[in-house]
């Protein structure tokens, strides 16, 4: 049968390309998610003198 030799090769090949797309999408989603600031720290990271510099 044609391609019944070179099928497994490729698809193999294809296998290993998607897995270590896998693997690196989750090292980036693991290193974003260790470098997310929550958003009550961000908000606290805003000095209240900030709003205040108009009214003067």
């Amino acid at each position: 049968m044609p391609g019944k030799g070179g099928e497994p090769a490729a698809g193999r090949g294809e296998q290993i390309q998607a897995a270590e797309r896998e693997a690196a999408k989750r090292r980036l989603l693991a290193e974003a998610e260790a470098d997310r600031i929550p958003v009550e720290e961000t908000m606290r990271a805003v000095p209240d003198r900030r709003w205040l510099r108009g009214r003067h």
